[in-house]
């Protein structure tokens, strides 16, 4: 009776015309820029955050969600359409429906990937409804040692599910630590590694490395391809997917759903390890596996599926712990510090309006996206058609501008074309940059709860191990190093993403 009446006000709150506005918002800058490959839910998400400013926490936290889950959808229409995915979690569905476009089935394609992620969105926001609040009871019980410990957990759980090598997410997280270092010192007020450069004394700005990662190098990486975009010149057909189709694609969905929903609250799991693991799944226990790869509505509908629940339960760690599960959620902690609220089990107490306002967005904003995706296909066909050659400037220059917002300081645009052109060499290299921007958001926190374990503990290290909560999570990261170290299991995870190439 209590979620009931808890939902009840989530919809009371998210039924209001500014809300709904902004989650429409939200959706259709979602789908747009998961239409046009170079910007991403990052990029966009870090230009926007100067936005939430001027906007309520509840409204800002309503579009900037709504574009996360958006960019699901809309990279979907571009892998379909084009054979090239407008978001990196799309990249698997490439294979099939791109193929199933070819054979004449554009539109049952797309029907099946905006029906499956509207169905897995709606399970997996409604598990987040019923699994944050007591998962937010234990949030209670942890003290400086505990969240030492969930850090430590959730950064090794970022190496372990990130995509490509073990020793490039390593480092990647370590060099992300140690730029979090970057500023003035907390406790003594004395800089560190800011090199006489006043503006590195407040350290480096998430927004702006995500901008560049995310933003600017994907801008760069998407000129070397000279605009190869061919869009699909045949019929779209019928959107209704048939018999044989929907059998197929059904108990696929089911199966992303349930996947999407459990890697999307593993830190460092997410979109796009789900969307990787679902296509895998569906290959193994498939009768004809031979057919996928060729327009099989099951490599379409999983992935999809697995995607979208992972974008939605993603919020669970954020909300309940304060701890980012992924990069986008990363940026997420940012705008709830915009307006003064600690991510945390403290949200549902002392906010309740935005936590289930969120949580009935979510599902309204999945309806919006069905509507925006479907009867929408034409206009984002020809939207598909502009040269890209044209796009990047204008991509360019609002990055540049968000940046320059976060703290009208130009040194931030600086930082932000450094790690673009880093972010590109990066990307030659194939380094993920994911676990470089959690690292720099977690390393400050672990500091900060590190130190105050000591300070409580007057030294003593053992009180990581001696405290039960802590034990068990430091247990759990030790486990999930040892098991992934094992020669059998560090050849599956390979293979996991080996359709990637």
């Amino acid at each position: 009776m209590e979620l009931l009446s808890n939902l009840a006000l989530g919809m009371s709150v998210a039924f209001t015309p500014e809300n709904l506005a902004y989650a429409f918002l939200g959706a259709l800058l979602g789908t747009l820029i998961g239409v046009l490959p170079g910007i991403g839910p990052l990029a966009t998400i870090a230009m926007l955050l100067p936005i939430t400013y001027v906007l309520p926490p509840v409204a800002g936290l309503i579009m900037l969600a709504g574009i996360y889950y958006g960019a699901q959808y809309g990279g979907s229409t571009t892998a379909i359409l084009v054979n090239l995915p407008g978001e990196i979690s799309a990249v698997v569905t490439v294979l099939d429906g791109h193929a199933m476009a070819k054979n004449g089935r554009a539109g049952a394609a797309l029907s099946i990937a905006a029906l499956g992620s509207f169905f897995a969105g709606s399970v997996a926001t409604l598990l987040l409804a019923a699994f944050s609040p007591p998962l937010a009871e234990v949030a209670f019980k942890f003290g400086p040692a505990e969240y030492f410990s969930l850090m430590v957990l959730g950064l090794i759980g970022a190496v372990v599910l990130a995509s490509g090598s073990l020793l490039k997410a390593i480092c990647m997280i370590l060099l992300g630590l140690l730029l979090g270092m970057v500023g003035t010192d907390v406790n003594s007020g004395v800089a560190r590694y800011a090199f006489n450069i006043p503006e590195l004394q407040d350290g480096i700005d998430f927004a702006a490395v995500a901008m560049g990662v995310f933003g600017f190098a994907e801008v760069l990486n998407n000129l070397e391809l000279r605009d190869k975009r061919v869009a699909l010149t045949s019929k779209i057909g019928s959107l209704y997917p048939n018999k044989q189709e929907f059998k197929e694609a059904a108990p696929a969905v089911l199966r992303g759903t349930a996947i999407g929903s459990c890697l999307g609250i593993l830190p460092g799991g997410g979109a796009v390890l789900s969307s990787f693991a679902s296509y895998t799944l569906e290959k193994k226990i498939a009768k004809e596996p031979q057919r996928f790869g060729k327009g099989h509505p099951a490599g379409v509908a999983g992935p999809e599926s697995a995607n979208n629940a992972a974008a939605q339960t993603s919020f669970i760690p954020l909300l309940t712990l304060g701890i980012p599960g992924n990069a986008v959620m990363a940026l997420m902690v940012g705008a709830m510090t915009i307006h003064n609220i600690q991510p945390g089990p403290q949200v549902i107490t002392s906010h309740p309006e935005l936590f289930w306002g969120l949580i009935a967005s979510m599902w309204i904003g999945n309806l919006m996206l069905v509507v925006l995706n479907l009867p929408l296909v034409g206009l984002w066909v020809k939207l598909l058609q502009v040269p890209y050659k044209i796009l990047y400037p204008a991509i360019l220059v609002f990055c540049s501008v968000g940046v320059y917002t976060l703290n009208y300081n130009v040194f931030d645009v600086f930082v932000t074309a450094a790690f673009g052109l880093i972010g590109y060499v990066w990307a030659k290299l194939k380094v993920e940059g994911a676990p470089l921007l959690l690292g720099l958001v977690l390393g400050p926190m672990m500091e900060e709860n590190f130190r105050r374990a000591l300070l409580l503990s007057r030294g003593d290290f053992m009180t990581f191990v001696e405290r039960p909560l802590s034990a068990v999570l430091l247990g759990i990261a030790a486990v999930l190093v040892i098991f992934v170290t094992l020669p059998a299991i560090r050849k599956k995870r390979e293979e996991t993403f080996v359709e990637e190439d």
